[in-house]
């Protein structure tokens, strides 16, 4: 199958993006795991495909497939990098546009400076309702609670030379949080030992997206 396609980055995260209206693909037959390999594939954090809305009242359907070939909720820079493809592939002339995703309804706007604005939303930190944690698993393996009605996580470090503990906050964008706050800039050891070890913790079944973060 010969598959057109743009190469795309948003704030560093780079993406395979795909138009499926004006080609014919079948999506659920691709291995996107193969295309987004680095070494033996085009190779991105994830594949942005373009379709045509379920709802005639919607401009498009966005869908995105992880590194693993996993279907996931929702993308922000992504969905930048969606706008400023539908309208450099000629598929749209809207400014702001009505995109379905499977966490839910965005309309991001194409600006005058060719910026792009996403609104995403409020986070959401009722987590125990969404199904991202497994909290039997939070229970056995770490210390899980509540404070000004966001939940946290402490995990045990795998490297605690940076930390001894990882005291975790959990939240919703439409695609699962969790957030570790610092004293200062993460360098990149830090990421590389921390970032996977939070994202496959047994205790997201589906993995989550890490964040770091904190107070200049």
């Amino acid at each position: 199958m010969m598959i057109r396609f743009s190469k795309m980055q948003g704030a560093g995260n780079d993406f395979v993006v795909i138009d499926a209206i004006g080609q014919a693909i079948d999506v659920e037959q691709v291995d996107w795991r193969q295309v987004a390999d680095r070494h033996f594939g085009v190779g991105a954090d994830q594949v942005l495909v373009v379709e045509r809305p379920q709802d005639p009242g919607n401009d498009f359907r966005y869908r995105i497939f992880n590194a693993d070939g996993a279907e996931v909720e929702q993308c922000g820079n992504g969905a930048r990098c969606f706008v400023r493809f539908v309208h450099e592939q000629g598929l749209s002339a809207k400014r702001k546009i009505a995109v379905e995703t499977l966490a839910g309804l965005i309309e991001p706007e194409l600006l005058d400076d060719g910026m792009v604005m996403v609104n995403m939303g409020r986070p959401d930190f009722n987590t125990r309702d969404l199904g991202f944690v497994d909290w039997q698993q939070a229970r056995a393996r770490g210390h899980a609670d509540i404070d000004d009605g966001i939940e946290h996580i402490q995990l045990a470090s795998p490297a605690p030379e940076y930390l001894p503990s990882l005291e975790l906050d959990l939240m919703s964008m439409g695609n699962p949080h969790a957030v570790l706050f610092l004293d200062a800039p993460p360098n990149d050891d830090m990421l590389e030992h921390l970032g996977p070890f939070i994202c496959t913790h047994p205790i997201f079944p589906k993995q989550v997206n890490v964040g770091f973060a904190y107070l200049a």
